[in-house]
C-alpha cells in the first residue's frame, strides 16, 4: 500500500505538460519519396570520388576484382561489369550433371587458356570431351583433370586449386558442399584471379550460399539455353534470358532443318493431324531426333 500511495503521490504532484511543449515532442510530418529518388538526391550530396564507390540496391554493383566476358552479349549486360566476375564464387545450377555446362561457360575460356594457363575440372561426371573442348580453344595441354569422387576429396582438390591461383578458371563439381564449405571456398577465391564455378544440381537452389552470383541453366529445344540468374549483386532479373547455343562443331553440320527442330517436331504433329500414318510421322520425328542427340553427342 506504501508503494502505490507513493507512485499516486508523484503521478498527481507532476505537472501536466503544455501544449508547446508537446508540439516541440512530436514528431515533425517529413515527406518521404521514393527510394530511387532518394538515391538521387544522396549522391548529389556526395562527393564524386566519393559517390563512384557507393553501391545501391538498385543498381548492378561493380566488381572490385574484375571480369570475364561471358561470349553472350545479352547475359553480359545482365551481368557485374559485363561479364563473369573473378574473386569470388559463381554458382551454376543445371538440372543433371554434365548436361550444359560447358555451353555455358565454355565460350569465356578462349581467351583465359590464350597465355598458355589450365583450365583445372574437378569431380566432372563423365570424361571430358577433348574433340570438343577444341571447338572451345583448349588444347589437351590446356585441361587439367582432377578425377575425384568423394565430397571431400572434391573439395579438398577446389581449395588447393584455388589457393594457388595458377589456374585460368576453375570448374568444380560439388553436389553436397554445405554452407559453411561454400563460405570458405568463397572467401579463399576473393585472391583469385580466375573465375571460380561451382557446378551444383537444382534442388541446392533453395539452400544458403555465400555465392554472390548464382544462376540456373537449362535446355530449349531450338539449340538454345535458357538461363535465370536469381542471385546477384543489383536488382534482380525479373525474366530469365534466351541464349543461343549451337556447339562449335556443329556449326557447319546443322542444316537449317536441324537448327530449328520445333519445326520439324510442329510439322510431325500436323502431318499426324492430317492422317498421314502414324508410323510414317514417328520415323521422321524420330530420324530427327536420332540425328540431333548424335550430334550433340559429339560436341
Amino acid at each position: 500500500m506504501l508503494a502505490t500511495t507513493q507512485a499516486e503521490l508523484i503521478l498527481t504532484s507532476a505537472p501536466e505538460p503544455s501544449s508547446a511543449a508537446s508540439a516541440e515532442l512530436a514528431p515533425a510530418e517529413v515527406d518521404l519519396a521514393a527510394p530511387a529518388q532518394n538515391a538521387v538526391s544522396t549522391s548529389a550530396t556526395l562527393p564524386s570520388e566519393l559517390a563512384d564507390t557507393v553501391w545501391r540496391g538498385n543498381q548492378l554493383g561493380g566488381g572490385r576484382a574484375g571480369f570475364v566476358a561471358s561470349g553472350f552479349s545479352a547475359l553480359d549486360a545482365e551481368l557485374v561489369d559485363g561479364g563473369w566476375p573473378v574473386g569470388c564464387l559463381i554458382e551454376v545450377l543445371q538440372p543433371q550433371p554434365s548436361l550444359l555446362e560447358w555451353r555455358l561457360i565454355g565460350p569465356c575460356l578462349r581467351a583465359l587458356v590464350s597465355g598458355g594457363r589450365s583450365v583445372v575440372v574437378i569431380g566432372h561426371p563423365k570424361r571430358p570431351n577433348l574433340v570438343g573442348l577444341r571447338h572451345l580453344g583448349i588444347e589437351e595441354e590446356n585441361l587439367l583433370w582432377v578425377k575425384v569422387d568423394l565430397p571431400s576429396h572434391r573439395l579438398w582438390a577446389t581449395e588447393q586449386a584455388i589457393r594457388s591461383n595458377a589456374a585460368a578458371a576453375i570448374l568444380t563439381w560439388l553436389p553436397q558442399a554445405r554452407p559453411e564449405q561454400l563460405r570458405r571456398l568463397q572467401v579463399l577465391a576473393q585472391g583469385c584471379e580466375g573465375p571460380v564455378f561451382i557446378i551444383r544440381p537444382v534442388h541446392a537452389r533453395h539452400d544458403p550460399s555465400p555465392a554472390p552470383l548464382r544462376v540456373f541453366a537449362s535446355l530449349l529445344v531450338d539449340w538454345q539455353l535458357r538461363v535465370e540468374i536469381f542471385k546477384r549483386r543489383g536488382a534482380p532479373l525479373e525474366a530469365p534470358l534466351t541464349l543461343d547455343s549451337i556447339p562449335g562443331g556443329l556449326q557447319h553440320v546443322l542444316t537449317k532443318r536441324m537448327r530449328l527442330p520445333s519445326q520439324l517436331i510442329a510439322l510431325t504433329e500436323a502431318q499426324r493431324a492430317l492422317g498421314r500414318p502414324r508410323h510414317l510421322a514417328y520415323s521422321t520425328a524420330r530420324t530427327a531426333a536420332d540425328a540431333i542427340a548424335r550430334a550433340a553427342s559429339l560436341a
